[in-house]
């Protein structure tokens, strides 16, 4: 199986790379890939089940599509090569939505009157998941998220799902790590306000950090795209934080990490799980060092679970999958034991089988599904520095 994985996986990653806006099908071996625009649609073959995936391979965002989608790939592949489900092959139509709502939009539609799926894996962001979850829930069809945080997003209805814990919980963990084990009394926040992911978590950031005693000095805020912040740090600046709070994308974080150094605020910069990219520290070079982040997943944990996947993920993929990997992966494996229970594999069925995960043991920590949809699961701190990230501490809620 290690031998033969590699090479499916690799010649999937080939065919997706053909052109901008993707779709593309795999069995036991992966198909040719085409434009939705103009590939005729198909209903699966009787012999197979088929699963949607939709995710950001190309765009601002693009490095956490492929890395989803890649952990979610591996998953179905393992599961083809140990027979399938009920006796079928798992067909994955996968779609690149570039991070947009409406591209996400359109996919979605796609995947559920043309292409007829059972389930959507996707998509990768907050905003364009709640484009996808209205979509799905009208149609009765189970979405699972590997990492859309927004509260809002299973808010949508009872068909949506996903396997990453949401923004209040994690804006909760970093609030408290930084009260509790960086000791800091006072705070500035830098937020991005055209995004719901940002948002959600500076919200509960700056409501528990008070909550807890401290106080939020300044509360300032970009629109995505921006790529000079020096006005809105010149402010925060003023207000002699003793620490920033940045719940935005890599994208974002590390161009403000050097503006932040450049203009000579030495205080450490905390960040969400938008954070976990090695474009990290391609963008923020040594001025992101000393930061920390939450995150879903650390590859310092020994659990032999998690090992095992680390080491088949870099036999694929020639690299040490980062957290949306891992999320990924075990957003398609509670679809793979879902489906595997649910008889029919669809529909009603299918969602309450989903609803029903229990003890579920993901790379990315053991996983309950809660009364929303939500899965009950630690956090992890991470500390950036050389290029690399640290474990720092787990946080339960």
């Amino acid at each position: 199986m290690r031998r033969v994985l590699p090479l499916l996986l690799a010649t999937l990653a080939l065919g997706m790379s053909a052109c901008e806006k993707k779709s593309s099908s795999t069995n036991a071996a992966p198909a040719p890939t085409g434009s939705p625009g103009t590939q005729a649609a198909t209903p699966a073959p009787a012999d197979t089940l088929r699963i949607g995936v939709l995710a950001s391979l190309t765009g601002g965002e693009a490095t956490y599509g492929i890395s989803a989608r890649n952990g979610i790939m591996l998953a179905l592949q393992e599961a083809n090569a140990a027979g399938g489900v009920h006796g079928k092959k798992l067909d994955a139509r996968v779609y690149d939505t570039q991070g947009k709502p409406e591209e996400a939009a359109q996919s979605a539609t796609r995947l559920l009157t043309q292409d007829q799926v059972v389930l959507i894996l996707g998509d990768v962001g907050s905003s364009a998941t709640l484009a996808v979850a209205e979509k799905a829930q009208a149609a009765g069809v189970p979405v699972i998220t590997p990492s859309a945080t927004n509260p809002s997003v299973t808010q949508k209805g009872d068909f949506i799902f996903r396997v990453c814990f949401i923004d209040p919980f994690q804006g909760w963990v970093m609030a408290k790590f930084a009260r509790e084990n960086l000791k800091l009394n006072t705070v500035a926040v830098l937020r991005d306000n055209k995004n719901a992911y940002s948002l959600g978590l500076a919200d509960t950031f700056v409501r528990t950090f008070t909550e807890l005693g401290g106080k939020v000095v300044a509360d300032e805020s970009y629109s995505k795209g921006d790529t000079d912040f020096r006005a809105q740090l010149t402010a925060i600046k003023k207000m002699k934080p003793e620490g920033l709070y940045i719940p935005g994308y890599y994208s974002d974080a590390g161009i403000i990490a050097r503006q932040v150094r450049e203009l000579g605020l030495t205080v450490p910069m905390m960040g969400g799980d938008g954070w976990g990219s090695d474009k990290l520290f391609e963008l923020g070079g040594s001025a992101v060092d000393g930061s920390y982040f939450s995150s879903h997943y650390s590859p310092d944990n020994p659990d032999a679970r998690t090992q095992k996947f680390i080491a088949d993920y870099k036999a694929a993929y020639g690299s040490v999958p980062d957290a949306i990997a891992a999320l990924g992966y075990d957003a398609a494996r509670v679809a793979i034991e879902s489906l595997k229970k649910a008889t029919p594999p669809s529909g009603a069925t299918l969602r309450d089988t989903i609803a029903t995960t229990h003890d579920f043991p993901g790379v990315t920590g053991t996983l309950s599904m809660d009364a929303h949809r939500n899965p009950v699961k630690p956090a992890v701190v991470l500390k950036v520095g050389e290029g690399k990230t640290t474990f720092v501490t787990t946080v339960a809620p």
